[in-house]
């Protein structure tokens, strides 16, 4: 007796994944890369928008630049800041009305609170890290320190 090794051999077109394990399994992989993304604050799976803004993270010899997608908010709507190695975005998209006289069939433009943490080492120079905003894109630089500043060899000396 000859099996087919289709996937949809007896099974409806309208939905393969029906008794198909491969389909199942596949779906759970899936998600478990998807809740492994969502815990580093990887938006992979987030929707679209100002829930966890898109970022380039990219550097030179000198300098860490970050350049964060943040439309239809302005400089004020945003906060930056480092902390032990950690760069975090934080603010906030307000519905700028309400229309009361229509009614409304879709809305799939976001709104609220957003935070994005992105670990950028100790390398930095605090004092000398720059933000500045324009036609919706976050620019941040932070300038690395060098070496001496924030290593340092210590000498291991044998015990008594």
């Amino acid at each position: 007796m000859r099996r087919s090794l289709l996937p949809l051999t007896g099974q409806s077109v309208a939905n393969p994944a029906v008794g198909d394990p491969f389909t199942s399994l596949q779906r759970e992989i899936n998600r478990m890369f998807d809740d492994t993304w969502r815990n580093l604050g990887t938006p992979s799976n987030m929707p679209e928008g100002i829930i966890a803004p898109r970022v380039d993270v990219s550097e030179d010899g000198n300098t860490y630049y970050v350049n964060a997608e943040l439309p239809g908010l302005s400089e004020n709507d945003v906060d930056v800041s480092y902390d032990d190695g950690v760069l975090r975005i934080t603010g906030e998209k307000s519905q700028s009305r309400e229309d009361t006289e229509r009614d409304v069939h879709v809305t799939e433009r976001l709104y609220g609170k957003f935070a994005r943490d992105l670990p950028i080492g100790h390398d930095v120079k605090p004092d000398q890290i720059d933000a500045s905003f324009k036609d919706g894109v976050l620019t941040i630089t932070l300038p690395k320190a060098a070496e001496s500043e924030t290593t340092k060899k210590i000498a291991v000396k044998r015990a008594a």
